[in-house]
C-alpha cells in the first residue's frame, strides 16, 4: 500500500521531539507500506541526513526549503485570515503546488499527516487520499501555558494565537479519517466533541541504544538535564531547575553541580552558567550526559506530550524526578518507577533523598528502566498508527 507522510520538519539528525517520533515511526511503517516522504525544512538537509532516511522511503523523499521572507509573508497572511501563526509559519504556496504534482505522480493510497502545522496540505487532498493527522500534543494549551508566565508585552499575542490554535485543532479533526495523539492527558485538552476517537500513539524509546553502560560519561553531576535548550518549556525548566532546586539540594550537598545539556541553547539558558552549572549545548552523543546523571530531572512545568527525555533516561537507568505534569503523560507510579514532586520543594527533597540513598536511587533506576521496556517500545507504539493507516 502506498503512503504519502506529510512532515514540517525533515526527520533527521534526531534533535528535536517531532523528528525523533518520526523517524522511528518511519522505520517500522517503511516494513508494512511503500513511503514517500513529503518534507519541509526551514535549513538546508545534509547528504548524510537525506542518506540517514533515504532508505525508509522506497516512493521517494521531496523536500521543500522553506526561505526567511516567504516565511514572513506567510505568517503576516495568517494574521490576516486569522488562522494561527503556527501554521502560516509552515504553509507556503510553492509547497503546496508541490506536493500537488508528488500526489498526482505517486497516487498514494494512504496519508499520514505529523502536526496540525501541515494540515493545511492535507486537506486539499483530503477527499482523494484518506489522511491520518497526528497532533502529536496539543499547541493550544502548551501556547496558553506560557502565555500566562510570559512577559506583559507579548500575552495578548500569545494569548490570541491560543484561541486561535484551540479553534484549529478542533476544525482540523474533520478533514482527517483518523487521529492520534501521544498521550490521554494531551487527547482530553483537544476541544472537539468526538475527541474519544483519538487514538494514544505513544513515544517509543531504543533500550538497546539506551542502555546502562552503553557510554562512558564525560565528567560526574549530581544533577543532569536534557533537552532541546531552545524550546520554551525546556528554556523555563532549566530556569528553575538552576535557580530554584539547585540552590535547595545544595543547602544539604554543597558540592552538587548540574549540567544542562541539549541543542541551541538559549541566551537564558546560557547566563544559568556558573561554577554550579554547566552548559554543555549540542553534544555528540546525547547519552553521555545522562551517563553523567546521579540523578535526571524533568522539572516541567509546561509543554505538553510525552517527554523523551524521560524515557532516555530511564531506559539508561538514571533514577529519575519529575513533575506531576510531566508523569501524567508518562504514567510512571512514583516512589516505584521514578520520583514526583510537584514544587521547588517537593523537587529538591526527592533529589536529596535519592543522592543520600543510593541502594533506593539505585533500585528506583532499574524498576524505571523495565517499567520503560516493557512499555515504551517503537515497534510497539507504532504498530497502532499502522493498523489505522491500513484500515
Amino acid at each position: 500500500m502506498k503512503l504519502l507522510v506529510l512532515l514540517s520538519r525533515f526527520p533527521y539528525p534526531l534533535d528535536k521531539g517531532d523528528k525523533l517520533r518520526a523517524f522511528h515511526q518511519l522505520r517500522y511503517l517503511a516494513r508494512h507500506f511503500e513511503v514517500c516522504l513529503f518534507a519541509l525544512s526551514d535549513e538546508d538537509v545534509t547528504p548524510a541526513s537525506h542518506a540517514a532516511v533515504a532508505p525508509l522511503c522506497r516512493g521517494g523523499v521531496h523536500v521543500h526549503r522553506l526561505q526567511k521572507p516567504g516565511i514572513a509573508a506567510n505568517m503576516a497572511l495568517a494574521a490576516v485570515q486569522g488562522q494561527p501563526f503556527q501554521v502560516g509559519y509552515f504553509h507556503d504556496a510553492a509547497a503546496q503546488r508541490r506536493l500537488a504534482d508528488v500526489v498526482r505522480e505517486f497516487r498514494p493510497e494512504r496519508g499520514y499527516c505529523q502536526l496540525i502545522r501541515m494540515a493545511e496540505y492535507a486537506r486539499r487532498h483530503a477527499t482523494a487520499v484518506p489522511f491520518t493527522l497526528d497532533y502529536m500534543d496539543v499547541f493550544s494549551t502548551g501556547m496558553q501555558r506560557w502565555a500566562g508566565k510570559a512577559p506583559l508585552w507579548q500575552r495578548p499575542v500569545m494569548a490570541l494565537e491560543a484561541r486561535r490554535l484551540q479553534q484549529y485543532e478542533a476544525r482540523a479533526f474533520d478533514w482527517f479519517r483518523h487521529h492520534t495523539i501521544i498521550s490521554d492527558q494531551d487527547r482530553q485538552l483537544i476541544d472537539h466533541e468526538q475527541r474519544q476517537r483519538i487514538q494514544v500513539v505513544p513515544n517509543g524509546i531504543d533500550t538497546e541504544f539506551f542502555r546502562p553502560g552503553a557510554v562512558a560519561a564525560d565528567e560526574p553531576f549530581e544533577l543532569v538535564f536534557c533537552g532541546n535548550m531552545a524550546y520554551h518549556p525546556n528554556v523555563e525548566a532549566a530556569e528553575w531547575l538552576a535557580e530554584g532546586i539547585l540552590p535547595a539540594v545544595r543547602r544539604r550537598h554543597p558540592a552538587a553541580r548540574l549540567l544542562l545539556a541539549g541543542t541551541t541553547p538559549a541566551a537564558r539558558v546560557l547566563a544559568l552558567q556558573s561554577e554550579a552549572v554547566k552548559v554543555s549545548g549540542w553534544l555528540p552523543d546525547i547519552r553521555t550526559a545522562y551517563a553523567s546523571a546521579r540523578v535526571f530531572v524533568a522539572p516541567m512545568r509546561t509543554g505538553t506530550g510525552l517527554q523523551n527525555k524521560l524515557l532516555e533516561a530511564m531506559a539508561m537507568a538514571r533514577p529519575s524526578v519529575t513533575t506531576p505534569l510531566a508523569n501524567n503523560a508518562l504514567g510512571g507510579t512514583p516512589g516505584q518507577h521514578l520520583l514526583v514532586g510537584a514544587d521547588t520543594d517537593g523537587l529538591a527533597e526527592s533529589i536529596c533523598q535519592l543522592l543520600e540513598h543510593p541502594e533506593e536511587a539505585a533500585g528506583l533506576a532499574a524498576q524505571g528502566r523495565e517499567f520503560v521496556r516493557e512499555r515504551y517500545t517503537w515497534d510497539g507504539t507504532t504498530e497502532r498508527l499502522a493498523r489505522l493507516l491500513a484500515e
